[in-house]
């Protein structure tokens, strides 16, 4: 910092602008509501209407759909401060927390469809198909999960009077419920906003430092053999430290098959960057939650996500907006090699969640004849 002031001047600057223009105002609102609704029975009356789908699906309790509803609704890191919640309450065990965390904590539609979307690309339609690969790769996550410490014995029993708060509102408490609230949810937007500063900063200083530009040099011979431009490459490596820097940076550059945009971004997106994961790490710290099942969960949502896209637009030509094919004509064999993999793919995926589905509901009908 001291070697580069004025660039990490600028670049602090720009993080605080990106935090108060897109962060705050996609956040905080669903921060005060999910602090306030934490003191009501909403949650338990949630788990109980949705138990009958969540635990056949995902293999966790019903109060699942409300970190899982509240975390695409709202963004990160909404669904890591519920599930953590619940595991400091005792609402679930530690593997079903696990299992949550892995596929509850997205990116909001606010965030995807409008800063994204609108703001980056100044298109809508990206933005939502963004948001559908987004959340489609979430589900298909969370499924995959269910088999995360399947064994585990632990069991928890929630009283019907519960909440996931010592407090419940009511008419006399309103204020000091909404107060708390505020204070809680203004708590962890400045931590995200100090996230924001501070990963801006260190991507400002390794690029300065060259770091950018030699990574860039060992990489560029890989981006050109699948003719993908190597001025994408520094912008993926800022998206996988900082989220919002990153997106911002692939959305800027010119590219005639857009279509690589927004394939990266879709990664990018799913995964969430290292300044996430350090985020989620500030709250599930607070319990005995592992990080590892986040970990993983998250890579594997980015690269469900990229495929996803990268089919979608393939399919309908509504999304497809490039001007030149992302792959030349040079390389239509591999074209022919990726139809093939795309088709096996879906189709043992598909067998395999059929299978799964077929054994669950085999394993309750056992139960229910008992």
């Amino acid at each position: 910092m001291l070697f580069f002031q004025d660039k990490t001047y600028k670049q602090q600057n720009l993080g605080l602008l990106l935090f108060a223009n897109s962060v705050v105002p996609a956040l905080l609102p669903f921060f005060i509501a999910t602090e306030a609704l934490s003191h009501t029975n909403i949650i338990l009356k949630i788990g109980e209407l949705f138990n009958r789908y969540m635990c056949p699906i995902f293999n966790v309790p019903g109060i699942g759909a409300y970190a899982l509803v509240m975390g695409i609704i709202s963004g990160y890191p909404v669904g890591a401060k519920i599930v953590t919640n619940f595991r400091n309450n005792g609402l679930c065990t530690k593997a079903e927390a696990e299992r949550l965390l892995a596929f509850t904590n997205n990116s909001g539609p606010l965030f995807i469809i409008g800063t994204v979307g609108i703001a980056m690309f100044s298109n809508t339609e990206i933005g939502i198909l963004l948001f559908i690969t987004h959340l489609i790769s979430s589900l298909l996550v969370g499924f995959l999960f269910r088999f995360w410490k399947y064994n585990d014995k632990e069991k928890t029993h929630v009283s019907k009077n519960a909440t996931s708060s010592n407090t419940t509102i009511s008419f006399s408490n309103l204020g000091e419920v909404l107060s708390d609230s505020i204070l809680n949810a203004v708590h962890t937007i400045v931590i995200i906003g100090g996230f924001v500063v501070l990963f801006s900063v260190i991507i400002s200083i390794l690029n300065n430092c060259g770091f950018f530009n030699a990574i860039t040099m060992i990489l560029t011979p890989f981006f050109k053999s699948i003719n993908i431009s190597a001025d994408f490459i520094s912008p993926i490596i800022s998206g996988i430290i900082e989220l919002t820097n990153g997106l911002s940076s692939v959305c800027s550059i010119s590219n005639k098959a857009i279509s690589v945009n927004i394939v990266i971004s879709a990664f990018l997106l799913g995964f969430g960057g290292f300044s996430v994961l350090l985020q989620v790490l500030s709250i599930t710290s607070k319990s005995d939650i592992s990080i590892k099942a986040y970990f993983i969960g998250k890579l594997l949502q980015g690269t469900i996500a990229c495929i996803l896209t990268y089919i979608v637009i393939h399919i309908f030509p509504i999304f497809n907006l490039d001007i030149v094919p992302i792959f030349s004509q040079n390389v239509d064999k591999l074209n022919t090699n990726l139809a093939y993999f795309n088709f096996y793919s879906i189709s043992i995926l598909a067998i395999f969640i059929v299978f799964t589905l077929f054994l669950c509901f085999k394993r309750k009908i056992k139960i229910a004849n008992r």
